[in-house]
Parts: C-alpha cells; sequence; structure tokens
C-alpha cells in the first residue's frame, strides 16, 4: 500500500508530523526536496507539504492532483495562502493547532474500508437485572459468528466484563490507557492494544480505583470501533454518565433489561426516562417474574425485543469464571440467535 508523503526540509516540522502520524497508524515517505518528491507525487493518497518547501515545489510544476495539505508553524504568516494556490493545495493546517484535523486526515487513508458498524447499547432496569450478562452474550454470539465485535464495558462500578468472562488476567490495554485520548483513533492501533479472545475484543477497566471516562474518549473509542467492527456492544451503567450519553447518541438501538416484578417495571421507568433523552430506539427485554410480558411493555410503553427466562445455574457457573456455552437451546442463545437475525437483516 502507498504511504503519504511529505515534502519538507524543517526538521522540526517533521518531528510533528511523524508524531501525529504515528498517532494515525500510519506510515510516512519523507522527501527533503522535491526532485526526490517526484516519484511519489501521483501515487502516494496524500501530500503534505511544509511551507518551507512549497515555492522550490511549486517551481518543479507538479501535476495537480487531489489531497494535498500545506502545513506551517508560522502564525498569521501572509504568506501562506500564496504558497498554498502556488503547489495546488486544499488547504492548510496551522500546528499544533491543527493536530487533530492533521490526524484525521492521515487515518482517512491508512486505514481499511469503513465498515459502519452497529452500535447496541444494553442496559439495566436495576441492579442485577442481568444487562452485563446480555451484552457479553451478545458479544460473544455475533464473534462466534464471525462477526468482527468490539465489547466495551461503559459501567464503572459493574464490576468489570472482563471477570465476567474469566479473562481478568488477560494482557492488553484497560479504559485507564485511554482516558486520557481524544480525537480520532485508529481502529487498527486499537484492536492490537485491547485483549481479544474467542474472536472478541474487549475494553474494561483495571481493578482498583476508577476514572470516570470522558466523553472525548468514549466518542473516539466507538467512532474507531464502528469504522473497524461490525457490531459494537456497549454495556451502560443505569444512571447515564457524560460516556453512556455518547455511546447513546450512536446506538443502533437499546436494549434495557427489566425484571417482571412491580419493582423491577417502576424502577425500569426511571432509568428509561434518562435513556430516553439520549437515543432513539430503545426495546425491552423481559426477565421472567411474576409479571405478563405484554404488562411490563405496556407498563413501559416500549416495543419489545424478547424474553429471557430463570437460567438457576447460570450464576453459579459465572462465579467459577465458566461463561455458558449460548448454545441454541438455551434461552440467552436463543435470544441471541434472533436479535442479531434482525439486526443484520437475516445474515450475521
Amino acid at each position: 500500500m502507498d504511504r503519504p508523503l511529505v515534502i519538507t526540509e524543517d526538521h522540526d516540522l517533521l518531528d510533528d508530523l511523524l508524531r501525529v502520524a504515528a498517532a494515525a497508524g500510519a506510515e510516512l515517505d519523507v522527501a527533503h526536496v522535491p526532485a526526490h518528491a517526484r516519484p511519489y507525487w501521483n501515487r502516494a493518497p496524500l501530500v503534505v507539504v511544509g511551507s518551507d518547501m512549497a515555492d522550490a515545489l511549486a517551481a518543479t510544476g507538479p501535476p495537480p492532483r487531489h489531497r494535498v495539505i500545506l502545513v506551517t508553524h508560522a502564525s498569521e504568516d501572509p504568506d501562506t495562502w500564496r504558497k498554498c494556490v502556488a503547489v495546488g493545495a486544499q488547504t492548510v493546517l496551522e500546528l499544533p493547532s491543527a493536530e487533530r484535523q492533521l490526524v484525521d486526515e492521515f487515518a482517512d487513508v491508512v486505514e481499511p474500508q469503513t465498515r459502519a458498524g452497529h452500535v447496541v447499547c444494553v442496559a439495566g432496569g436495576r441492579g442485577g437485572a442481568g444487562a452485563s450478562v446480555l451484552a457479553t452474550s451478545l458479544a460473544l454470539a455475533a464473534s462466534r459468528r464471525r462477526v468482527r465485535t468490539l465489547l466495551i464495558d461503559a459501567d464503572p462500578l459493574g464490576g468489570g466484563l472482563d471477570v465476567l468472562l474469566g479473562q481478568e488476567e488477560t494482557g492488553g490495554a484497560r479504559w485507564s490507557d485511554l482516558v486520557a485520548r481524544e480525537g480520532r483513533v485508529s481502529f487498527t492501533a486499537l484492536q492490537a492494544a485491547l485483549p481479544s479472545f474467542a474472536g472478541l475484543t474487549l475494553l474494561s477497566f483495571h481493578r482498583g480505583e476508577v476514572e470516570a471516562i470522558p466523553a472525548e474518549a468514549m466518542r473516539s473509542v466507538i467512532e474507531a470501533g464502528q469504522r473497524g467492527f461490525d457490531l459494537v456492544v456497549v454495556d451502560l451503567p443505569r444512571h447515564p454518565d457524560q460516556a453512556a450519553v455518547e455511546a447513546l447518541g450512536r446506538a443502533t438501538t437499546t436494549l434495557l433489561v427489566v425484571t417482571a416484578d412491580v419493582r423491577g417495571v417502576l424502577a425500569a421507568a426511571q432509568v428509561l426516562s434518562g435513556l430516553r433523552r439520549h437515543t432513539g430506539e430503545v426495546r425491552v427485554v423481559v426477565r421472567s417474574g411474576v409479571l405478563d410480558d405484554d404488562v411490563v411493555t405496556t407498563s413501559l410503553g416500549m416495543p419489545y425485543a424478547g424474553s429471557l427466562p430463570d437460567q438457576p445455574r447460570l450464576s453459579a457457573a459465572l462465579n467459577r469464571g465458566d461463561f455458558p456455552p449460548l448454545s441454541r437451546r438455551s434461552s440467552l442463545g436463543r435470544f441471541c440467535t434472533s436479535f442479531l437475525h434482525s439486526l443484520f437483516g437475516g445474515s450475521p
């Protein structure tokens, strides 16, 4: 694959460009004089011209092409736009203020084809409803069907999805390694950094004191997930924080797990009021109880996604670190198969 081309002799500017490119997961071809750039000019997916080389490059008469950017450290230099026109650049980016935009430009040309993955959020109507188990089951079921899947733990007080999966000792990045991220994140770099097993990529929390996830970090991760995965499943806290709001705003659908009893429905109604402010479609998953499924959905005024009968041996298996096999005979397995079938139009 051809690499972006940088034309500059300014070592400070080059250092900045290499750092920005690394953040986007890009490798560069570098030309210190215009003559060295000639073999790469037409085939490079992106050309970045340092303002120090603009006049010299223009003197060689390079053929017009798309995706040429002029970069500069000079603030409000009146000569900048003349140089931009001279080299046929489409825009001027001033560093360091435009670093985030330049990361996006590099990432656009080095990442594989966009997948536009679905985002599914899962929330519990009350504590212990089983939202984390359902979110994890959906992600595992999808990955076992060769659907590229990212599972995001967005509940800082949930105990950790890595523990639920029996993978707390698996190496890889956790949220504490990503909370400072802003702007675009390369999904290839994200996937390489995160723990993966059974075809599933997981982002969870470290043990110990937990930092809140900034909205910018959640936005970066989900956008990277949508570019590189077919499905992103997000396990939400019951009270949406700023990170949960970011996830809800990008959700294809949100599943609310409700226990079929009076207190469960009343608690779920309060959770639902918070969800509806930030997302479009919310569907109810009913955990079997004393109330009929239609009573639960009618009380909440939300469409029905399915039901999950109790599985008496499930808790014991999870405490042993044994996640259920999700066979088509189990209620979890049947629900996941049906939901994924509907989400992907019959062909996950």
